[in-house]
């Protein structure tokens, strides 16, 4: 059965575009996963979701005007919507949840209504649930995406290397990081503008509903884990490309959702790090 398996895989492999689906969806993983462990520890998990239904809200725009590449729609709304609920959530008159709630929203039915009214598809239901939970996108991949794709993947992960020490600092004390001198409303704007990259990068691969997870899941794997920054950041990265490769392994060998499939993952390998958890309290302290 195991060789059968490993033997249809082979197979699998000798074609472009499954091994550029899985390029991609293992930088996306990376990505999304040295972000998480910020956005989670200073309370911003929520932006996530709240940025890919405005990713999803700007692709429905796109595809009524016709743009050829949808990306140069979707990415700058995406980032200019990153730095304003950033901005809303240092507003005392609008708290940062509620304002991510109401973008959220806005985002989905707008969009929906969009392409419900000018969309020229004769399958509406299944372009927005593709959207929404990941179709095979991911599988028609050109060679020009995926470079795309390991550009900005590759800026990401350089950029949070660089940058490592004031990220670092602006995640558990802003008071303590403005008393060093780190500009931590920049840096704050700086992580927004990021994780809205990566969502536009991700919406191929899980769907805009599905991307908080590749967000979160590892970071709170990690935590359950582990207690030293360094130690949360390396395993979430870890869990993070484990999960999307076997994810995108049993998608193609059962023939099941890629999003979905790759969430599903990181729901088990989740209970497996709580359970963990649970029995050794104190790995990664010493």
């Amino acid at each position: 059965m195991m060789a059968a398996l490993t033997s249809m895989l082979s197979q699998y492999f000798q074609y472009p575009f499954v091994r550029y689906a899985f390029a991609v969806g293992i930088l996306i993983a990376l990505c999304s996963s040295l972000l998480g462990v910020t956005l989670v520890l200073k309370r911003f998990s929520f932006i996530g979701d709240g940025l890919s239904h405005v990713a999803f809200g700007a692709l429905a725009v796109a595809t009524v005007v016709n743009v050829q590449n949808d990306t140069l729609v979707v990415f700058p709304i995406t980032v200019a919507s990153a730095i304003l609920l950033l901005r809303a959530g240092q507003n005392a008159k609008v708290k940062g949840d509620a304002a991510i709630a109401m973008v959220s929203v806005a985002s989905l039915a707008l969009g929906y209504l969009l392409l419900h009214l000018f969309s020229a598809s004769s399958n509406i239901s299944g372009d927005v649930c593709g959207t929404l939970f990941g179709a095979t996108a991911i599988l028609t991949l050109s060679a020009a995406d995926v470079w795309l794709c390991f550009a900005m993947s590759l800026a990401v992960i350089v950029l949070f290397v660089c940058f490592y020490h004031k990220i670092f600092a602006v995640t558990f004390d802003e008071t303590f990081a403005r008393a060093i001198g780190v500009n931590v409303g920049g840096y704050n704007i700086f992580i927004a503008t990021v994780i809205a990259v990566v969502i536009v990068l991700a919406m191929k691969l899980v769907g805009s509903l599905l991307i908080s997870a590749l967000v979160i899941f590892p970071a709170l794997s990690a935590m359950r884990l582990y207690k030293s920054f360094r130690s949360v950041i390396l395993f979430s990265a870890c869990f993070s490309v484990c999960a999307a490769a076997i994810g995108m392994t049993v998608a193609i060998l059962a023939g099941t959702p890629v999003g979905a499939t790759i969430v599903t993952v990181d729901l088990l390998l989740f209970a497996i790090c709580f359970a963990l958890g649970g029995l050794r309290p104190h790995l990664g302290r010493a």
